[in-house]
């Protein structure tokens, strides 16, 4: 598609799911988070706290300013960012959590 930058296709191994992030958001796989406490208790998933952490699988082509430019993302795929705690909309395709956020949402890229 045209005016799409760094903008891939999302292929799985059981089917195909596209995602193609639209204006200035992108599509992130938040990461697990801490599967045991510092004494070494498991935390079951019920009870760990939503991660703030993932990386970026898609990006949007970014958002048109008011004269009609495309203003791209400074996101890419492969970045790892930290990103608002209840942010962007949870989509689950099988066994994948992915996140699609809002580039406002994401508070930093780590480097």
């Amino acid at each position: 598609m045209p005016g799409y930058h760094n903008v891939p296709d999302i292929k799985k191994k059981a089917g195909v799911a596209n995602f193609r992030p639209l204006g200035k958001r992108g599509v992130g796989k938040p990461g697990k988070g801490e599967q045991t406490t510092k004494g070494g208790i498991y935390l079951p998933d019920t009870a760990k706290e939503k991660p703030q952490e993932g990386e970026v699988v898609a990006v949007g082509p970014g958002r048109v300013s008011d004269d009609g430019n495309r203003i791209p993302m400074e996101l890419a795929k492969g970045d790892r960012v930290i990103y608002s705690k209840f942010a962007g909309t949870e989509y689950k395709d099988g066994d994948d959590e992915l996140l699609i956020l809002r580039e406002s949402d994401i508070l930093a890229k780590i480097s």
